[in-house]
């Protein structure tokens, strides 16, 4: 055989050869961009890192990496197992000036030897040198003209000529790479925004059904039950103060009704329209009552993984109602101070002032006039709290209307029960009039309630014996129904003159009329000076 033909045999050898490495390369990439197509987020770095060791090995690259412009980092990086040095995690203009300049304007990036590049990129050079690059393969990844990330092939152990027809087939593999990393940052982008609405929603939601329910809750101004003085005067100086801006305090025994006038204050307010945001500052522990109030910023403290607003910006425009007020702690009685004082406050962990509108109503069961003595509430805090201050009269104060409020509960625990009581004997009355009732209202409520619970007839009956008080209702008496024909300040004047009788005209003092009625011995004075009240 001629030496011509063992060159065109060796040739075509040659070409075979180079046809069977691209047809298993371009096989391979077919498998691999098939795994591609479907993908879940938490999936795909490891499907590019195992893209990047199947091209690796099968090219015979000693590394394999992909840096992504807007993190300025390398994010997926593969290098052959007889490689010991990695690239860095931060690719900067510092290290490589001159080829983030090529790539930034879309173009590849390729040396066969470091001899191979231009004198401006000194500082490039002496950085492959650091890291031991003897060729290089870069090729720019864009979208509408806006740089994304770039994809490499590193030399470390010979140098490597990259032939147009591989570049041509990487461009392919850069090009599937783009289309995978825009997808995962649109999914993340969308599952990003998906938890963000999901977290306004959530807040919203709660929210909302704070809002309804406080709006729902059975407990209006219809739902005061009674006709008797005691009654109708903290009825008249709800109607005083309602229509005004003014902090009302409602004082009184527990079970009294305090909320029910607080609702009545705000349902006849031009605030009405809103809600009554209420707080219960009994019922949370003092480390958390100011959070409640006053909200908190992400990671204000331990457990607080979200903002939260509190119960202040909740009834900006509208009513607060601060059920038990005497039992703040000192510390939040001063930034609840603040509020009162300037209509500002920051949330906590947070130095951003909040201005807002809210009227207070405050309630309480406690003398906080005593509490004030014994430092255990702030003075200052009690003068702003005292503005009007109205006292839900004790059941026993008030007997007269039992009938009435006993009659409406059992209609309602029949509705609720399913059950049909008809009638309620005297002596049943009787047993409730003559009871003292240390629980007020709230205790009627629940005998009521256990006794239609008890009944099996269409008679009510009590499910327990009362024990009489024939002394309080001796001294107090059922005392005469309302003059539906008098004036407000015809009521007010009646019951002042009862009160005054009762306390055998003691106007101030412990037990006294101004204690009853909740008013200033002086308030007292004028108003017994402007209804002509005298002690005959």
């Amino acid at each position: 055989m001629s030496k011509m033909g063992t060159n065109e045999e060796k040739n075509l050898k040659d070409m075979a050869l180079s046809l069977s490495e691209r047809l298993e390369f371009e096989t391979l990439l077919s498998e691999l961009f098939a795994t591609f197509v479907n993908f879940k987020i938490d999936e795909i770095d490891n499907k590019i890192n195992y893209a990047f060791e199947c091209i690796g090995n099968h090219l015979k690259v000693d590394r394999c990496n992909l840096v992504l412009y807007e993190k300025k980092m390398l994010t997926h990086a593969w290098r052959a197992k007889s490689i010991d040095t990695q690239v860095p995690l931060g690719l900067g203009a510092e290290s490589f000036p001159w080829v983030v300049d090529e790539l930034l304007q879309n173009r590849i990036v390729q040396f066969k030897s470091l001899n191979d590049l231009p004198e401006e990129a000194k500082i490039d050079k002496k950085t492959f040198i650091k890291y031991k690059t003897k060729s290089t393969l870069i090729i720019p990844l864009f979208n509408d003209q806006m740089p994304v990330a770039s994809f490499s092939l590193d030399q470390v152990q010979t140098e490597r000529t990259w032939t147009h027809d591989l570049v041509l087939r990487l461009q392919i593999v850069g090009k599937v790479l783009l289309n995978v990393l825009l997808k995962k940052r649109s999914e993340e982008e969308l599952q990003q925004a998906f938890l963000e609405i999901n977290k306004l929603k959530n807040q919203l939601e709660n929210e909302r059904n704070y809002l309804r329910e406080e709006i729902k809750l059975e407990h209006n101004f219809e739902n005061i039950i009674g006709q008797s003085q005691a009654l109708q005067y903290a009825l008249y100086k709800v109607v005083q103060v309602a229509q005004t801006d003014a902090t009302a305090l409602i004082l009184g025994e527990t079970g009294t009704g305090k909320e029910l006038l607080a609702r009545a204050i705000h349902n006849k307010s031009p605030r009405s329209g809103l809600p009554l945001i209420k707080v219960n500052c009994a019922s949370l522990p003092s480390n958390l009552i100011e959070s409640e109030l006053f909200g908190h910023e992400k990671g204000a403290f331990t457990g607080a993984h979200n903002l939260r607003k509190g119960r202040f910006e909740l009834a900006d425009g509208a009513t607060l109602f601060l059920d038990e007020v005497g039992e703040l702690p000192l510390e939040t009685q001063g930034k609840l101070l603040r509020v009162l004082q300037e209509g500002e406050f920051e949330r906590m962990g947070s130095s951003h002032t909040i201005k807002v509108d809210v009227r207070i109503i405050a309630a309480t069961n406690r003398n906080l006039e005593e509490e004030v003595k014994t430092e255990r509430f702030r003075k200052d805090l009690w003068y702003r709290l005292n503005v009007f201050p109205i006292t839900a009269p004790p059941l026993r104060k008030h007997k007269e209307d039992i009938p009435l409020i006993v009659n409406w509960l059992v209609k309602k625990f029949c509705r609720k029960m399913g059950k049909q009581i008809e009638t309620i004997k005297e002596n049943t009355i009787k047993a409730l009039e003559d009871y003292h009732w240390p629980g007020n209202v709230r205790e009627l409520e629940n005998i009521i309630e256990r006794a239609v619970i008890s009944s099996s007839s269409n008679v009510l009956r009590l499910a327990e014996k009362l024990n009489s008080d024939k002394t309080d209702q001796l001294s107090t008496g059922p005392r005469k129904i309302i003059d539906r024909k008098k004036t407000l300040p015809e009521i007010e004047r009646d019951y002042i003159i009862e009160i005054l009788k009762e306390t055998n005209w003691q106007v101030e003092g412990k037990n006294s009329a101004a204690e009853i009625l909740g008013l200033p011995p002086s308030t007292l004075r004028s108003r017994m000076k402007k209804y002509s009240i005298q002690r005959s």
